[in-house]
């Protein structure tokens, strides 16, 4: 995202160093995995991003069916689905799951593997 040049360099650094000490600490029981959210329905994306300013509800219609319209989902991620992945995480059930990760974009980012 242009103008984000320095935070887009630490989380790519951060990325890369959290998938190599997650395989040194995975023998006891403690696994990290990143997840890496795409377009989700939040006011960052919401908008307007000056203070005080109204959007009549037309336009922000119109720029959420632009944002959303390269999604493969064809909509905007809901915090609520990226909060049940991260729960997931959090269990017991992803126990095995280590060093990864997740897009959590609505099929945006392609890549088999």
């Amino acid at each position: 995202i242009p103008g984000l040049d320095l935070s887009s360099g630490a989380r790519a650094g951060l990325t890369s160093f959290l998938a190599g000490v997650a395989r040194t600490v995975i023998d006891r029981n403690v696994t990290i995995n990143s997840l890496l959210p795409g377009k989700l329905d939040t006011d960052r994306l919401r908008g307007p991003h000056e203070a005080g300013t109204q959007e009549d509800p037309a336009a922000a219609a119109a720029r959420k069916a632009r944002i959303s319209a390269d999604v493969p989902a064809r909509r905007l991620g809901t915090p609520e689905e990226f909060g049940q992945i991260c729960a997931f995480l959090c269990s017991v059930h992803a126990g095995y799951l280590t060093g990864q990760n997740i897009p959590v974009d609505g099929g945006l980012y392609v890549s088999a593997f």
